[in-house]
């Protein structure tokens, strides 16, 4: 199937967004870096109008180490 068409599929939001606690997130971090990026955009996204600070508050807190 085309992965583009349309909205997309799961196949290609899955590929893109990793879905998770913050061990899942990190780890997908570490992925990329393991694959030579030196830059990983990480943005944490919840419901429209929803400022999720708890959930930045922690990857942050996890990303500083």
């Amino acid at each position: 199937p085309n992965d583009c068409a349309g909205p997309g599929t799961d196949r290609l939001v899955d590929a893109l967004v990793r879905w998770g606690d913050v061990e899942t997130v990190l780890a997908r971090i570490d992925e990329h870096h393991q694959a030579g990026a030196d830059h990983v955009c990480v943005q944490v996204v919840g419901a429209p109008g929803d400022i999720p600070l708890a959930e930045y508050r922690a990857l942050a807190a996890a990303l500083s180490h």
